[in-house]
């Protein structure tokens, strides 16, 4: 059951890379179209656009690394279901940054909060011993730091 869990979650993982190759190439597509003009990064739509980038990095990645712990699975389905959001919750930052960039004309500090995004994500790749040892009851006694 666990192994199955690790599955469907690494599918939710790799799907978020999938959909991130997917919007970098459209985005390349786009951009490299003469048609095609990015915002000014120093005009107002463009920095509201930087604004809901690092807003959305700032409050996701913090939300998703931390949410197992902050919900407390007790079975297996609530787990998956946590975990799933983990994924989803730090790994989507990555195209919403990678498209900002490209919308905003190669505006270098989008790429680095995708940069930030794709490190984040890293952490979330779901293996059986994570899954053990987010499912081991914790000892009440034990130090937290």
């Amino acid at each position: 059951m666990e192994e199955k869990i690790v599955r469907n979650l690494n599918g939710y993982y790799y799907g978020v890379m999938a959909f991130t190759l997917v919007v970098l190439g459209v985005m390349y597509y786009l951009s490299s179209r003469p048609d095609f003009e990015p915002v000014n990064p120093q005009e107002t739509f463009g920095i509201i656009l930087q604004y809901i980038a690092i807003g959305a990095t700032l409050v996701a990645i913090p939300f998703g690394l931390y949410i197992v712990k902050w919900r407390k699975p007790d079975t297996l389905d609530k787990y998956r279901d946590v975990a799933t959001a983990r994924i989803l919750s730090v790994g989507l930052t990555m195209p919403v940054n990678i498209a900002f960039f490209y919308l905003l004309g190669a505006y270098r500090p989008m790429m680095w909060l995708a940069a930030m995004s794709a490190i984040a994500w890293y952490f979330t790749k779901p293996t059986l011993g994570k899954l053990e040892a987010e499912m081991t009851p914790q000892d009440p006694n034990a130090e937290d730091y």
